[in-house]
């Protein structure tokens, strides 16, 4: 089994480049398991509730749920620009997500970890949080949101609040474990925690202040915090509540993919909610960095955006797209991104490295054999690279390093290309073991590139009549012939 989640996305405004990372992401390790012959179950969704939507619903003059109607089917009409294969699109506003939140407020209420208090703080609107002292920044006197770098507002309320601090201990217990990938990140939050220790946390807003949320079961004068009934998508997409064989069979599979910017709510807020309801916490919680345009982390707030139709349009279709995203992937590095990487990228390995060599052997099978290959010894130094190449690729996947992947595909199809140039078929009047040889290192990259460029994939099979096999079916050497009837142009080059 093989749950994987993306965050749910606020949308005040349509998915970019930031959102695409992430989500790809998410979708390439799902492709991969279902390679793999897991039972793969993959959530994404958006996040409905809360004071930002709100306000953005009135200067759009909608109510809230008009608004988020539209920018729901916005997001599902962006990933499937980009051939996101979720297996649930989930809203905040569905029914069954709003029965799990309120069931899980009562559970938390009847066992004393909810009460009634006076908060008062700074907070930030955009990011639907409260701020502390040596949290935020101080500009011109003034306090700012370290992430929009706007100024907080000082709010003075009655909240619930949620007894974070009885599980500070637990956390920090967790936190030394390795749940958290790459570890590391887990260290910042545990280096925070012992510095300051782990207050409780406000998860209510008054109706007069905040109306667009999921009522409190046990106030109806309050609706619930965005953040704590966010999180709660990760269970209702899994079942919690509402189908416990579904539940049972993909949590304690469950893998969260996050941006580092989330991570504190990722970890201390939920893995508290979790234990609070006696839920297992998830196998793993997958941490990127950022995509960096300007200087700035890329985001609405920022204005640095790069929309994606943009990209698609410049690169064709989602798969280059696709591509160029999981080649600068990094777990650990920003990546500043710019048209001439991207461009790089695309033109090197896409268009010339595996689509020149797939349209060179397409053509060369067709005019030299009638496109029928038999099987022949696969050539003993290109046998060596495709074994090598296939234990890598897996090991870099499961380790969730899509970029160091790819890039072992793109080394043994240099080895290919150079392999054509050295043995030179289309001088020779039979080269079949050499078309063989070529064929076969395309088939198994082809396979192993699926998880990434599903289309440009799927062009491969047809013309090469390839079987749709998982990883761990394929067998190097073992087909008996290629039918090839095509030499399609997967890439064409960009203008740099």
């Amino acid at each position: 089994m093989f749950y994987i989640t993306t965050p749910i996305y606020y949308p005040n405004a349509p998915p970019h480049i930031g959102h695409a990372y992430t989500t790809v992401f998410a979708d390439v390790l799902a492709r991969y398991h279902r390679l793999l012959g897991d039972d793969t179950f993959f959530l994404t969704g958006t996040d409905e509730h809360g004071l930002k939507l709100q306000k953005a619903a009135e200067r759009a003059g909608k109510s809230p749920k008009e608004l988020v109607d539209e920018m729901s089917e916005i997001y599902k009409r962006y990933w499937k620009m980009l051939d996101i294969s979720y297996d649930r699109f989930i809203r905040t506003t569905d029914r069954d997500h709003e029965k799990v939140v309120k069931d899980a407020l009562n559970i938390l209420y009847k066992k004393g970890l909810i009460y009634k208090a006076k908060y008062s703080g700074y907070y930030c609107v955009d990011c639907e949080k409260f701020y502390s002292p040596g949290e935020y920044e101080i500009v011109n006197g003034k306090p700012y949101c370290p992430i929009h770098k706007k100024p907080l507002e000082w709010i003075e309320e009655d909240t619930y609040y949620f007894r974070l601090s009885s599980f500070e201990d637990f956390i920090k217990e967790v936190l030394r474990s390795d749940i958290v990938y790459p570890k590391f990140y887990a260290g910042e939050i545990l280096g925070k925690l012992e510095k300051e220790g782990l207050k409780d946390v406000s998860i209510a807003r008054p109706k007069e202040r905040v109306s667009w949320g999921i009522s409190l079961p046990f106030d109806q004068e309050y609706t619930t915090y965005v953040w704590f009934d966010a999180l709660l998508n990760y269970i209702t997409g899994a079942g919690w509540g509402i189908d416990d064989n579904k539940f049972r069979k993909y949590w304690p599979s469950v893998h969260h993919v996050i941006g580092k910017d989330i991570l504190w709510f990722h970890t201390v807020i939920w893995f508290s909610m979790l234990k609070a309801l006696d839920i297992p916490l998830p196998r793993k919680v997958i941490v990127h960095a950022y995509l960096i345009n300007r200087g700035l982390k890329i985001g609405k707030s920022s204005g640095n955006v790069v929309a994606i139709e943009d990209l698609i349009e410049r690169y064709q279709d989602s798969d280059g797209v696709r591509y160029i995203l999981m080649r600068v992937f990094n777990l650990s590095k920003d990546i500043d991104v710019s048209t001439e990487l991207f461009d790089s990228i695309y033109n090197s390995e896409l268009a010339d490295t595996f689509g020149n060599l797939v349209r060179r052997v397409g053509i060369l099978a067709i005019k030299k054999l009638n496109g029928n290959v038999v099987r022949n010894k696969v050539d003993q130094n290109l046998m060596k690279k495709l074994n090598i190449s296939i234990d890598r690729y897996e090991k870099s996947m499961d380790e969730y390093n899509v970029s160091q992947a790819l890039e072992t595909i793109m080394d043994l199809l240099r080895e290919a290309n150079a392999y054509i140039n050295k043995e030179r078929p289309w001088e020779k009047d039979d080269p079949s073991k050499e078309l063989y040889s070529l064929l076969e290192t395309i088939r198994i990259a082809t396979i192993l590139l699926m998880p990434v460029i599903p289309r440009a994939s799927e062009k491969v099979i047809d013309a090469f009549d390839l079987k749709r096999e998982g990883i761990k079916e394929m067998d190097v050497g073992s087909v008996e012939q290629f039918n090839v009837s095509d030499a399609p142009i997967l890439f064409k080059k960009v203008k740099t």
